[in-house]
């Protein structure tokens, strides 16, 4: 009777090493899917944060402002080695956001930025969005699947302290 009892250790084991492979992998890919989330957030805060406190920057065209430039370089490398924190992610999108003068709720719109040009320039907005234009992929990878895609859409607003 003892002798017939044998395998089924070995037969067990067997079938339960691929479970827990896929299980460890599983949670190495969410560690890694969260800390890169994590990254970006701190990575778009940081922008947010930089640009909020400024003074005198173009919110008609944020992309060809120096300061605005300035500060996003400063988030997205690293300031010992100057090479991006994460890789692939090169270019952040600011937006500015107004109170609503129409709404007594308090409601946030897009400023207007239609006087750009020339001499005038935006109005002083209220809050500062910025986001990846694109969002950022990344991709799972586990045992037996196919590699999932995800794609990330973080979006950070602060309140704008400084002087447009």
């Amino acid at each position: 009777m003892r002798r017939r009892a044998r395998g089924n250790a070995v037969l067990e084991t067997a079938l339960f090493i691929p479970v827990l492979l896929l299980l460890i992998v599983g949670i190495v890919q969410l560690g890694k899917v969260t800390y890169t989330y994590y990254t970006i957030k701190k990575i778009l805060y940081a922008a947010a944060r930089d640009l909020a406190v400024q003074q005198g920057i173009n919110f008609c065209d944020p992309a060809e402002d120096p300061t605005a430039q300035a500060a996003m370089n400063f988030a997205l490398n690293d300031p010992a080695s100057g090479q991006p924190i994460i890789a692939n992610l090169t270019a952040l999108q600011v937006t500015t956001e107004c109170t609503d003068p129409n709404n007594p709720g308090g409601a946030m719109v897009p400023c207007d930025t239609s006087n750009c040009g020339g001499l005038t320039v935006a109005a002083r907005p209220d809050f500062l969005q910025v986001s990846i234009p694109s969002g950022y992929p990344i991709e799972v990878r586990l045992p037996f699947l196919n590699p999932i895609p995800i794609t990330f859409n973080p979006t950070v607003t602060v309140p704008f302290e400084g002087v447009s």
